[in-house]
């Protein structure tokens, strides 16, 4: 999916060491848990860690390492930063 600032993907889209900032959610009561842990938009996240079967994913934001399951992983919307 692609907006006029760029490339909108998931977070459970991102490769392993990408960065992303965190644009939306698409599910309101994982939302309401990821923003009171930080995951506020406008946050840079990278992907630290993905399990061998993609679940779960580790990403770094605000200074902490969070671990989140491909399900919510896939409700956070977020915009590339790693385009050239």
């Amino acid at each position: 999916m692609k907006n006029g600032n760029g490339t909108l993907l998931t977070i459970a889209e991102l490769r392993l060491g990408e960065k992303a900032i965190i644009d939306s959610f698409t599910d309101l009561e994982v939302s309401l848990k990821l923003l009171e842990m930080g995951c506020l938009p406008g946050e840079i996240i990278q992907v630290n860690n993905i399990a061998p079967f993609g679940d779960p994913i580790a990403i770094s934001v605000g200074g902490y390492v969070l671990g989140l399951r491909k399900a919510e992983a896939s409700s956070v919307i977020v915009k590339s930063i790693n385009e050239k």
